[in-house]
């Protein structure tokens, strides 16, 4: 049995509710995916849940969906954001749907003293983030920023988020509190650098001027690149503080 197709959409979506797709949206459902009048579609809008759908109208340029019944409830991920330095093209798209899987609020892409990547297209990413959503049966798609740089993050920060600074100079030192003294509920980031670290200027001011909110945290023995240190550091937050419980 094929299975069904998921669609994010910019739409309310409600009982009895139609929604007009048109251009790459309607290409993909009649002429790739082919769906005929009546093929169950399953919409999500990031508010609303997820409703089952059927094919009321089916063009090769537009069609209309119609929505039946609640599918699934929406389900917001816990407040933590992600802020990592873009690396190449390919691990940075991997950051951002493993982020989106695992379940961020927001992405942003931070530029480091050491960064070194191609020019980041924040429409693409967010793209990305959509598919992901699709594919691993999310109802919520994180926000992907427009890059900033790190010393104006510090500058505006608020200090009610705590940071989970991933820096690899904590590899091997055993010396990392643990999250478990933490509140669940609380708003937080995670931290990632780029593939040369952090430079000793930024993490001298993320050390003096961010003390007490943040956290400097060691990911084991191993220096992990940044795409697998995303993913161990979300991991380890959702496991511990946020909606894994």
């Amino acid at each position: 049995m094929a299975s069904i197709v998921r669609l994010h959409v910019d739409h309310p979506l409600a009982e009895g509710q139609t929604v007009p797709v048109d251009g790459g949206q309607a290409h993909y459902l009649f002429g790739v995916m082919r769906l005929g009048l009546e093929a169950e579609v399953r919409l999500f809008n990031g508010r609303d849940g997820e409703w089952a759908a059927r094919v009321t109208q089916a063009g090769r340029k537009r069609g209309e969906l119609t929505c039946v019944a609640q599918s699934a409830p929406q389900l917001d991920p816990p407040d933590v954001w992600l802020l990592f330095a873009p690396i190449k093209k390919a691990r940075t798209d991997f950051i951002v749907e493993k982020a989106t899987e695992l379940g961020v609020a927001r992405i942003c892409p931070i530029l480091t003293d050491y960064t070194n990547a191609e020019r980041v297209r924040v429409d693409r990413l967010q793209a990305h983030a959509i598919e992901a959503a699709e594919q691993c049966g999310g109802t919520y798609v994180p926000e992907v920023c427009k890059p900033v740089k790190l010393s104006r993050l510090i500058d505006g920060w608020d200090r009610g988020r705590m940071i989970l600074h991933c820096d690899e100079e904590t590899a091997g030192s055993g010396m990392t509190p643990g999250l478990e003294q933490f509140s669940p509920g609380e708003p937080w980031a995670v931290l990632i650098g780029p593939e040369g670290g952090f430079s000793p200027a930024e993490r001298r001011r993320l050390d003096t001027e961010l003390r007490g909110t943040v956290l400097r945290y060691s990911l084991g023995p191993r220096i992990l690149r940044a795409d697998t240190a995303a993913v161990a550091a979300l991991t380890l937050w959702q496991a511990t503080l946020g909606d894994w419980q």
